[in-house]
């Protein structure tokens, strides 16, 4: 029987870029959809999720602490392959539940970072699982959640909004003074300072030279942007040096979050006024064929 309560997050995730209100809302979310183990029908279950850096994220088999593990956990068991969808983008993925040290690490990061996942440990007698979500290559351009050029732009944009602002309330919730730098929370800063780097490389190679071909006149407006990726890309740098050592100064990390915060938010402003006009399909004139 459809879980009512996760098919309205599901369809708000999908409605809106990834973005949900509710019990969810300011959460790390991700959609799986999973292969029934015993049926063998698709699944799909929204979860919570942790940056593990490069091509990999953790999800939590916990449900609520609950002596049995969840379904997905089950599907996930019996058929690895699944498809993963975070707001941007949807993809293949394999599942690698995680064994003994590597699984106690990734928990006590994960407890380090919100210690209800202590609480839910402390109210089963089961192992709570830990499952690694490895991205699949494919050939050819990603699967995009978006319509167009300009949507894909504001969706992405909005994602490293989203971030941004959970690492920013991660530094209030844990505090700065005399506490040490959460090892989760150094995860997470060095993961989006490498997909803020993927994010724009990608707009450097590809939809600014399609842009400049298209409108010569805006020239002055693309170089701009190249200097804004040059100038956050040495913030990202500094933040990665704040990051790197385990006796990092979370005071001073947490200036430079707040200082690529600004200046990143003052570039996907301009960047968006600029592009989103360029990139957006012209309506389709009264009466015309669709």
């Amino acid at each position: 029987m459809p879980n009512t309560f996760n098919q309205q997050v599901i369809e708000e995730f999908r409605a809106n870029g990834g973005r949900v209100g509710g019990y969810f809302e300011g959460a790390r979310l991700l959609l799986l959809t999973t292969t029934g183990a015993r049926k063998g029908t698709p699944h799909t279950t929204p979860v919570g999720y942790y940056p593990d850096g490069g091509e990999r994220v953790l999800v939590i088999a916990s449900a609520g602490g609950a002596p049995q593990h969840p379904d997905w956990f089950h599907n996930l068991v019996a058929n690895p392959r699944l498809t993963v969808e975070d707001g941007v983008f949807t993809y293949e993925a394999k599942a690698v539940v995680l064994e003994r040290a590597e699984r106690d690490a990734a928990f006590a990061r994960a407890v380090e970072a919100d210690p209800g996942w202590a609480e839910y440990q402390a109210k089963t007698d089961r192992v709570i699982p830990v499952v690694a979500l490895h991205r699949i290559p494919q050939d050819g351009p990603p699967q995009v959640n978006a319509g167009s050029m300009a949507e894909y732009l504001k969706v992405v944009h909005d994602a490293f909004r989203r971030e941004l602002a959970l690492i920013r309330e991660e530094f209030t919730a844990t505090g700065t003074t005399g506490t040490p730098l959460g090892a989760q929370l150094r995860v997470n800063c060095l993961t989006l300072c490498q997909g803020l780097h993927n994010h724009h490389t990608g707009e450097d190679l590809g939809i600014f030279p399609l842009l400049a071909d298209r409108h010569p006149d805006l020239a002055p407006t693309l170089d701009r942007l190249r200097e804004e990726h040059e100038r956050i890309a040495e913030l990202l740098e500094e933040l990665r040096q704040a990051v790197a050592t385990e006796d990092a100064d979370p005071s001073h990390v947490r200036s430079e979050v707040d200082r690529l915060s600004t200046e990143l938010e003052a570039h996907l402003t301009y960047e968006e006024e600029q592009l989103i006009p360029l990139l957006t399909p012209a309506a389709t004139p009264t009466g015309a064929p669709k």
